[in-house]
């Protein structure tokens, strides 16, 4: 065995609900005792396309030692478990993560890995429209400090009668026009990859629980991984007995809005 990406999954978060199950193309995962279980190494290839299915954030990459993933045992493992189509679907997923692994390998001399939303990739920015040369001051639109959701108060004035903007904390660095998105809302930012989902969900609940909010608006990026963002709200929401709707902006990694 050598050391490889993988996936992990914390059983004490996991919920049961089986999202990260179908959202596995390999049909690595299931549903056993009511919890999330790798039924087999060899069936998971380490991209984590999974992770953006789980609302607890009960899954992760890590780096350990594994079976290596075998895509023939992978390809008739979900022809048996799937049909046949499912298997071509998988199988045509991993030519094209075979074709970026390449493309990065040969661009950047080293293996990038990893989840989708982990992938290297160089965008091209020498183009310049005409207002490039306009250098001018964006002043900030935060009105509060501080931003981080673990960070945040449910009682804190900003909040009352608010319009809250979640957003996943890439969308800034990516998205242009992120001050304009800011202005005159309360925001509240997190990873949902990279932090704690459940504790997400409970502050996001009394945030919403204990204020009256006039709207709920997430900016998230384009990265499966990404789509946890939602389901934390929507998680926040239920939890707090809200009716009000979510809407959602994506931003693509180029930083154009994708939806």
């Amino acid at each position: 065995m050598k050391t490889r990406k993988i996936i992990n999954i914390d059983e004490e978060k996991c919920n049961g609900c089986g999202n990260c199950v179908t959202g596995c193309h390999e049909g690595a995962l299931q549903i056993v005792d009511g919890v999330a279980k790798l039924v087999n190494e060899q069936f998971c290839d380490g991209f984590g396309d999974c992770i953006g299915e789980c609302p607890t954030g009960a899954l992760k990459i890590e780096e350990r030692k594994a079976e290596e993933f075998d895509l023939e045992a992978t390809k008739e493992h979900v022809e048996n478990l799937r049909g046949e189509e499912a298997a071509k679907e998988m199988i045509q997923a991993q030519e094209e993560h075979a074709a970026e692994e390449t493309s990065h390998q040969h661009q950047h001399g080293h293996h990038s890995g990893g989840c989708p939303g982990s992938r290297m990739k160089m965008m091209n920015k020498n183009e310049k429209s005409n207002n490039d040369d306009k250098v001018g001051e964006v002043k900030s639109q935060l009105e509060q400090w501080p931003v981080q959701i673990d960070l945040l108060s449910p009682h804190a004035p900003y909040f009352s009668e608010a319009d809250l903007l979640i957003t996943a904390d890439c969308v800034p660095v990516a998205y242009g026009n992120y001050q304009q998105e800011l202005k005159g809302k309360a925001v509240a930012m997190g990873c949902p990859k990279l932090d704690d989902a459940q504790s997400h969900v409970n502050k996001l609940a009394s945030i919403i629980k204990e204020n009256d909010l006039n709207s709920i608006k997430i900016l998230r990026m384009e990265v499966p991984c990404c789509g946890g963002m939602v389901q934390i709200a929507e998680q926040a929401l239920d939890k707090a007995n809200s009716d009000l709707e979510l809407e959602v902006k994506t931003i693509g990694i180029n930083g154009e809005v994708s939806i």
